[in-house]
This record gives C-alpha cells, sequence and structure tokens, in this order.
C-alpha cells in the first residue's frame, strides 16, 4: 500500500540517528557540512543546539536526536550537519540539522514507500511522510516543515534573536 504525499520524489538522502535510518527529500537539501564551530543561544529549546555561520548567515542547528527524545548527537568522525530548506509559519528558512552520519542518496518509487503504521495508541506522526523499505529494513522518510509545526517554539524567532533572519 503506497501513499500518494510521496508520489512526486522519489530521490530522498538518508542518514543516521541512532541506529535508525532516516531520510529527506533531497530537494530540500542545499548541503552537508563537518561539524563546526555552533555558537549556543541562551533560552533556546533543548533541541536547538546554537547557529553557525554560513557564508555570512545565520543558520539554526538542530539536534534531532533531542527532538525525537533519544541521547544527545556526540560528535564523531562521521557526524554533520545537513542543510535544508523548511517552511514555517509560511517563510521559507534554511537550517541545519546534526546528523550522525550521512548514508547515500535513495531512489525509492512510490510503492516501496507505505504510510506510517497505526500502532493503537496516540502517537504524534504528523512529521513522519512514510516508511521506505529498501534491503529488508524500514527507513523513515521525514517531513522536515511538520517536525517544526506550530506546538514547536518558532524557529524563525529564536533565529532573529541572535542576528539577522537568512541572507541567502
Amino acid at each position: 500500500m503506497s501513499i500518494s504525499g510521496v508520489a512526486e520524489s522519489t530521490q530522498y538522502l538518508s542518514f543516521k540517528l541512532g541506529q535508525e535510518i532516516f531520510a529527506v527529500d533531497v530537494a530540500t537539501v542545499l548541503e552537508i557540512l563537518d561539524v563546526t564551530a555552533i555558537t549556543k543561544i541562551p533560552q533556546a529549546p533543548d533541541f536547538m543546539r546554537g547557529v553557525i555561520n554560513l557564508r555570512g548567515s545565520v543558520v539554526p542547528v538542530m539536534d534531532m536526536r533531542l527532538k525525537f527524545g533519544m541521547p544527545p548527537t556526540e560528535r564523531t568522525v562521521d557526524t554533520c550537519i545537513i542543510v535544508m530548506e523548511v517552511t514555517q509559519e509560511g517563510e521559507t528558512m534554511v537550517l541545519g540539522t546534526l546528523a550522525d552520519s550521512v548514508q547515500e542518496v535513495l531512489d525509492l518509487e512510490p510503492d516501496q514507500i507505505e504510510a506510517p503504521p497505526c500502532i493503537g495508541i496516540r502517537l504524534q506522526s504528523d512529521f513522519i511522510k512514510g516508511m521506505g523499505r529498501r534491503n529488508e529494513r524500514f527507513i523513515i522518510i521525514l517531513d522536515m516543515d511538520q517536525i517544526f509545526n506550530a506546538d514547536s517554539p518558532s524557529l524563525i524567532t529564536v533565529a532573529m534573536r541572535e542576528g539577522e533572519p537568512d541572507q541567502r
């Protein structure tokens, strides 16, 4: 049973958080960076590690492990920042997210992607576009716009506290 929300895109960048593999639409990814100095922002949500300077622009950096209730990302030789565009509160912005490692760009056909499972309990899964299947392993396909929806503190507001908004 494939889902319609992913029919238009078949390429995804896959990355690891812990032992799990996640993926995002490759069209939203701008670049992948080695971890650099991250400036902490006072009173920011726990999952917001701070901001980086990306060619003169302030870019917020999130720790997806913390957002998902996992232990914080530890810096290793494989740790990286995936820089992508997301839409929040009707505005497009650039943000970075820490990943334990980047895996590969995957081609997934719509029939390889299923809707998130119903498990009988209330589970917020709006941020999951679907569950991809590759070599008998599941890949959780994320909707980055939904991860930082109205239930989360505004990333735009937090980024503007420290300086100018993204001026790409």
